[in-house]
Parts: C-alpha cells; structure tokens; sequence
C-alpha cells in the first residue's frame, strides 16, 4: 500500500492512466447505452421507459462505490497515515455526489411513468437521498479542511460514520414494505434477461472507468495545488 504514497511516483502511473480510462469508459458507455436504447426490446409491462436501467443502475451502484471508497480512504488515513488516503477520498466525493445525484433524477423519470409519482418516500429513495446529502456535507467538511490537498480528521470519522447508510440502502427493499423493485442482481444470480443484462454490465463497467478516470484527474489537481503552495510558500520565506 506504501509503495504509491510517494506523490511522484503515484502521478507517474496516474498520468497515462488517467487519459486510458476516460477515453474506454466514454466509448464503453456511449455505446452500452446505444446498444440498450437500439437493440433491446421494450419490456413487456414498462415498455421503453425501462430503458433508464443502462444509466439508472450503474449511478446506483457507483453512488454506494463512492462512499464506500471515501470510508475505506478515511480508514487509511486515520490508522496508517497513508499521505494520499486524504487526497483520494476528497477526489472521489465529487464523482461520488454526481452519481448518487444521476441516480435520483434517473430514478424520478422512471418512476413517472410506473408508479405515476415522481417520488414517493420509499425506503430505498429516502436512503439514497440520505447518501446524496452526506456526499454534500463530506464535500463542505473537506473544503472548508485547512489542508487544502487533504481532509481533516472530522471529515475523515464523517466519511467513516457515514458508511453505515450504504448497507441500509441495499437492503432497505428487504427489511421495510417497499414501492421500489426487490434486489435483480445479488450473489446468488440474476433474475434479469441476457438481453438487458449483457449492455447493463458493459453500461456499468464504461461509468466505473469514468469515475476512475473523474477521480485520477481531481487527485492529479489536488496534488498539483499543494505543490504550488508549497513553491509559494517558500518563496514567501526567501
């Protein structure tokens, strides 16, 4: 793990990293989602609205991915110290709130047209918007961090604390009487057809290249910024 906590070296994958990802996630992405608007049949019961799944679910999933990596970086940071653990997890909150933000909104249109609502206080869109709301305040603690590359110790417990929302929103449709649709992918299988299985996977795998590739670019910057203060910083001592 120690190996990448030297900046130089962590920038030195990063930097071609960063460009291989966006660039396979946008065209894994684009095309996931043209072949499920194109090629996939309408469902026999939503029709076409059920579409929104090639964008709905991946947002889902990468809104929980997020949080859940911004608590594994506050644990590292915390325990061992690790100097990039702060950077990562202030990086990954942005692409993080974006998601959980496109998964609600992906989530309304959906359910216009199915439940005849768009929203209702369901305990799986209740905790979901929980999850968007600590994004923005774990984005305000971050900011508001004297160290500007990092994040404080607060933010790093709220990160951690935070963590507890992610297994209540999976499995919220199995504990409370829920509007929203039970679990179609767990470890045991899919109830879901190959059909919108295969495009939902490449769907889903394009977004996670892009989040790596949102979060890489931010870290890059953040990295960037605390050399130019300490270059600013020791000129202002000369």
């Amino acid at each position: 793990m120690h190996r990448f906590a030297n900046p130089a070296r962590f920038l030195g994958i990063a930097k071609p990293l960063t460009p291989l990802l966006l660039w396979a996630g946008l065209v894994l992405a684009i095309g996931a989602c043209a072949w499920g608007l194109t090629m996939v049949p309408a469902e026999r019961l939503q029709g076409h609205s059920v579409k929104i799944i090639f964008v709905h679910v991946p947002a889902a999933w990468l809104g929980m991915a997020g949080w859940t990596g911004i608590a594994i970086a506050s644990i590292i940071q915390l325990v061992w110290r690790h100097p990039l653990a702060g950077v990562s997890a202030r990086a990954i909150a942005v692409p993080g709130a974006m998601f959980a933000a496109l998964c609600l909104i992906t989530g309304s249109i959906w359910g216009r047209p199915t439940w005849g609502v768009w929203w209702v206080w369901d305990g799986r869109l209740t905790s979901m918007l929980v999850l968007f709301f600590l994004y923005l305040g774990y984005i305000a603690l971050a900011n508001a961090s004297s160290e500007k590359g990092s994040v404080s110790r607060t933010a790093a417990v709220f990160g951690i604390i935070g963590a507890v929302n992610i297994p209540i929103i999976n499995r919220s449709v199995v504990w409370w009487e829920s509007q929203h649709q039970k679990a179609s992918i767990t470890l045991s299988g899919s109830t879901i057809d190959t059909t919108y299985l295969w495009p939902l996977f490449a769907s889903a795998l394009g977004f996670s290249l892009l989040f790596g590739a949102i979060t890489l670019m931010r870290m890059r910057a953040q990295l960037a910024e605390i050399r130019i203060e300490a270059r600013m910083r020791r000129l202002a001592e000369d």
